[in-house]
């Protein structure tokens, strides 16, 4: 795999510098200050790629920005809806204007409304660090009571309903404002934030988007994007839902193999892949990290690699984001598997043998714990992260110990 990093740009506090010392071989980062539907220009591209390619005192990094993530799709494109036309033409010349710039893979996902959710970004866990946690409780107390969206309580257990209704009671001020903020968050490096009326607005606009109507839109996008970036030579690859089960009502599409294996087949097409996120379908007890992976193989396009841990066997359940190599999913079979295709591509003569991965999240760690940085991306809590999954990707690689066709260099 290529080891990659995720960069917010210059407002990021881990610095180019603080990759290289990190050993990452290409950066993963976004235009996250253009408005979703808009057009990413190539001066705006340039701009990114110059900032990786440089050092704070203006020498060389030697590193490139090698894979988009996110370019986002508009929620009038998810709703077809307003300006949605214009935004997908816009698509279009992104694309047109990233492979210009020599960019192939493009990362995005189909989640309604919110992105990733969460309601600790700061949770503490047992060796005194701190991760991000989504308490399915606390999730029912902000919908039935903070957002107080029509019969919500009856998308809920009976028991989940009555402790939220408890847990709220007892709610601090502190932790409602908390609460609700780290829920309508958003896209992660994004400055488009949602406010409690702003979600009841876009709520109301899901009304009669059901999941076959919100994957017939997904599809008809895909008819419209796929081609251009097959013409182009680029992957795209979507993003799993996160958390992978409906939320607020609202369809998800993007949760299970069955999910994708509708989408990439309604669309065929090299172009049209996925992003396999261990940490968002991981969730899922009834997700199986290997069938997917090996089901999916030759069109993952992109690889986040984090672990979980899940409170118990629900599907709509509570999880914490645990350390990369211990919680729900045996990371090390799915590296096996991982580098096992990227063998058999390179035996096929695939350019793309070697699939771009980043660690994914991590624990607030060390210094981390007071820098704040954006949540879910410590500097030092992913550092640890890549050097364990490094590691076994070394041993993987190793002449005496590793996978038949494959190297530690591959």
């Amino acid at each position: 795999m290529r080891q990659t990093w995720r960069w917010f740009g210059p407002s990021d506090l881990a610095r180019v510098e603080d990759m290289l010392q990190a050993g990452v071989e290409g950066v993963v980062s976004a235009l996250h200050h253009i408005p979703n539907g808009a057009v990413w220009t190539p001066a705006e591209i340039a701009r990114r790629q110059a900032q990786i390619a440089s050092r704070s005192d203006g020498t060389p990094s030697g590193l490139k920005w090698e894979v988009v993530e996110s370019l986002p799709v508009s929620e009038d494109v998810k709703k077809q809806k307003g300006d949605w036309r214009t935004h997908i033409a816009n698509y279009k010349s992104s694309l047109e204007n990233l492979a210009a710039a020599g960019i192939e893979t493009i990362c995005y996902n189909f989640m309604p409304i919110l992105d990733w959710t969460r309601t600790d970004l700061n949770w503490r866990v047992a060796h005194g660090g701190t991760c991000m946690r989504f308490d399915i409780i606390d999730f029912a107390a902000f919908d039935i009571h903070l957002l107080a969206r029509a019969d919500a309580a009856s998308d809920y257990a009976p028991k989940i309903a009555a402790s939220a209704h408890q847990r709220f009671a007892t709610m601090s001020e502190a932790r409602k404002l908390e609460l609700t903020n780290n829920v309508t968050a958003g896209l992660p490096g994004a400055t488009e934030h949602l406010t409690l009326e702003g979600v009841r607005q876009q709520l109301a606009e899901y009304d009669h988007i059901s999941i076959d109507r919100l994957r017939a839109h997904f599809i008809a996008f895909l008819e419209e994007v796929v081609p251009v970036a097959e013409r182009l030579g680029m992957r795209l690859c979507c993003h799993p839902d996160d958390p992978p089960f409906a939320l607020m009502g609202l369809p998800r599409i993007m949760s299970t193999l069955e999910d994708y294996l509708a989408v990439l087949s309604a669309v065929d097409s090299p172009a049209n892949g996925a992003t396999l996120c261990s940490g968002s379908l991981g969730v899922r007890p009834d997700n199986d990290l290997l069938a997917m992976m090996k089901a999916l193989a030759p069109k993952v396009h992109f690889i986040h690699l984090r672990n979980v841990r899940r409170d118990n066997g629900a599907i709509a359940g509570s999880f914490f984001e645990d350390e990369h190599l211990a919680g729900d999913t045996d990371m090390v079979a799915l590296i096996a598997a991982i580098m096992t295709e990227e063998a058999r591509r390179k035996a096929e003569g695939r350019a793309d043998h070697q699939i771009p991965m980043r660690p994914d999240h991590g624990q607030d760690i060390l210094d981390d714990l007071g820098r704040k940085a954006q949540p879910g991306y410590p500097t030092i809590g992913r550092l640890k992260g890549l050097a364990e999954l490094r590691g076994v990707m070394r041993a993987f690689g190793h002449p005496e110990l590793g996978l038949k066709g494959t190297g530690a260099n591959d």
